[in-house]
Parts: structure tokens; sequence; C-alpha cells
């Protein structure tokens, strides 16, 4: 269950709090713009890696029996310090094949670097997985 109690601002799409009834989770490692062979995808685009990174988050979560939806808690990092990249990171995501995991608990961060040379994007999933 999501909620937005009225004492906290309103929000972008997601909200505050996400409840979990007891059951089984899965811990997504974050979601790089990787292809299958490791390879960067969409050097210098932060659109294209978004895509990818959508992508893989998908496959993830099929791998596991679950979609979008099941998502309860998502951290995305973007590396900038620009606020109008950040929101238009927001957009795409929220628009992507698991733009319903963005409705649940969600923190965007603007950092320095991430993990791979090139990287511009990272998504972090937790889902609570169907029965």
């Amino acid at each position: 269950m999501a909620s937005n109690p009225d004492q906290l601002h309103e929000t972008p799409g997601y909200h505050h709090i996400t409840v979990v009834e007891a059951g089984r989770t899965a811990y997504l490692a974050g979601q790089c713009p990787l292809d299958p062979d490791g390879s960067l995808v969409g050097s210098g685009s932060l659109d294209a890696q978004i895509d990818q990174v959508a992508a893989n988050a998908l496959a993830a979560l099929t791998a596991v029996g679950a979609q979008p939806q099941h998502v309860v808690r998502s951290v995305i990092y973007v590396c900038s310090d620009d606020t109008d990249v950040l929101g238009a990171a927001w957009r795409r995501l929220t628009g992507s094949v698991i733009g319903p995991a963005f409705t649940t608990a969600s923190t965007l961060l603007g950092v320095t670097q991430l993990g791979f040379g090139g990287q511009l994007v990272e998504v972090d999933l937790t889902a609570s997985l169907p029965e």
C-alpha cells in the first residue's frame, strides 16, 4: 500500500510511504546501461542509457516473476547536478516500460560518477514478489 500523508508535500508521481505485507522480496542490483555482452550502451546519451536500464530492469523483474507494479522502492542515480537533467531523467523513466515502478517510495539522486566509464544512470529496485 502506498500513501502520501497530508502533512507532507505533493510529489510528481511517487508516494512518500510504501507498506508491504509479509512475503517474499527481491532486491535487484543497480541496473546499468549495459548490453548482454557487458558493453556500455548510448555513450553520451542519457536517454539511450535510460532506455537500456529500463529494459534491463524489466528483464530482471521478469526473471523473478515480478512486474514494474510490484516494485516497492526505487533509487535513481543520475550523473548530473542540473535539476533540469534530473527532471528529464525522472520523466523518461516514469514514461518507460518500467514506469509503474516509480509510483511507490522513490529517491532521485544527482551524483558525480557511477561504476562504469561513461555511465550516466543507474536504477536500484526492490520488489515485493507476487504470491
